[in-house]
């Protein structure tokens, strides 16, 4: 995987994208799952976020 992005100043959003950093050490096969964990917590983060307004 290329270099993640810069910080986007939410730190529960920069926290998730961190996260993918470990794909570089995984096999591919699990690489499904934390794409999904990603999903998962961008999603959550998202509805509240819109909750919070």
């Amino acid at each position: 995987m290329s270099e993640l992005p810069e910080e986007t100043g939410d730190e529960r959003v920069d926290a998730i994208v961190a996260g993918l950093g470990r794909l570089g050490e995984l096999p591919v096969s699990e690489h499904v799952q934390v794409f999904e964990e990603a999903f998962s917590g961008l999603e959550s983060t998202l509805a509240t976020a819109v909750e919070e307004q």
